[in-house]
C-alpha cells in the first residue's frame, strides 16, 4: 500500500481543521446517544471522539498513526493502535463511526467492511464519510500533468480509494449490511492556507519522488490549478466530493 508515510498531528490540525469543522452533516447521520459504545475508526487527533464523549458516549478511538494517537490521548480519548483492515473486535459496539479515514485504507476495502460488521452488535450501525468518486479530481489531474511533464510516476497522484455510491453500497451489501442511506455530495472546501500547504499534508508520497525539486513541483501545480481553484483574493478551494453512508447490521 502506497499510503501516507506518517502524520504530524499539530500540523494536520493547523492545515486541515476543516476535516473536523465540516463533519456536522455526518454527525447528524450518526445521531449518537448517551451511553452508546462507539468505535471511532481512524480517529486521528481525537477531536470528534472527544466531542462524542462530551455527549455521554463511551468511545474507543482507533488509528494506525502514533502521533495522532498521542494527540487523541492528550484529549482524554481511550485509544488503541491498529489497522482498519484488521479490526479485532466482536459484537462490541452500538456504532462504528469514521470521518475522512476510509479513503486511506486502500489495500482491502472489503476487509474493512467485514471488520466493521464483526465489531458491531446486532442492529448496530456503520456511519461514515470519506472521499467518493470524483474527489479532488482537479488536483489529481494537475498532479498527473506535472508528473508526466517531468517523467515521474503519475500513479502516485491518486493513492486513495474513492468509490461511487453504487460500488460501495454493493460492497456493504455483500458483507451483510442493510444500506439505509448513501449519497455522494459535493463539498467545496475553503483552505486555511495555500494549495501547497494542502499538498504537503496530503500528498507527501507524490512529492517525495521529486526530492529537492518538490517546492518547484508545488509551484507548477499551483500555477496550473490557480484558474480553477483560486479566487481573485488568493483563497484556495479544494474540490471535495464526499461519500456518506449509513448502514446497519441485521438484528439476527
Amino acid at each position: 500500500m502506497r499510503s501516507h508515510p506518517g502524520w504530524l498531528a499539530d500540523e494536520y490540525e493547523k492545515q486541515a481543521r476543516f476535516v473536523f469543522e465540516e463533519a456536522e452533516e455526518i454527525l447528524r447521520w450518526l445521531d449518537a446517544r448517551p451511553g452508546e459504545r462507539i468505535l471511532d475508526l481512524g480517529c486521528g487527533s481525537g477531536v470528534i471522539a472527544q466531542r462524542l464523549m462530551r455527549q455521554g458516549c463511551n468511545v474507543l478511538g482507533l488509528d494506525v498513526d502514533a502521533d495522532m494517537l498521542r494527540a487523541a490521548k492528550a484529549r482524554g480519548v481511550t485509544v488503541v493502535r491498529g489497522s482498519g483492515e484488521q479490526l479485532p473486535f466482536e459484537r462490541e459496539f452500538d456504532a462504528v463511526f469514521s470521518n475522512a479515514a476510509l479513503h486511506w485504507m486502500t489495500n482491502t476495502p472489503q476487509s474493512v467492511a467485514e471488520g466493521v460488521f464483526r465489531a458491531l452488535k446486532p442492529g448496530g450501525r456503520f456511519v461514515a464519510e470519506f472521499g467518493g468518486h470524483g474527489n479532488v479530481a482537479a488536483i489529481i489531474t494537475g498532479l498527473r500533468a506535472v508528473a508526466r511533464r517531468r517523467g515521474a510516476d503519475e500513479s502516485l497522484a491518486a493513492i486513495w480509494y474513492f468509490p461511487s455510491p453504487e460500488d460501495y453500497g454493493a460492497l456493504l451489501e455483500r458483507t451483510g449490511f442493510g444500506v439505509e442511506r448513501i449519497e455522494l455530495a459535493p463539498r467545496p472546501t475553503l483552505l486555511p492556507g495555500s494549495l501547497g500547504d494542502w499538498l504537503n499534508v496530503f500528498c507527501p508520497v507524490f512529492l517525495a519522488q521529486f526530492g529537492e525539486e518538490a517546492p518547484a513541483v508545488i509551484a507548477e501545480v499551483e500555477d496550473l490549478l490557480r484558474p480553477v481553484l483560486c479566487d481573485s483574493a488568493g483563497r484556495w478551494t479544494v474540490d471535495y466530493m464526499r461519500l456518506r453512508v449509513l448502514a446497519r447490521k441485521p438484528r439476527r
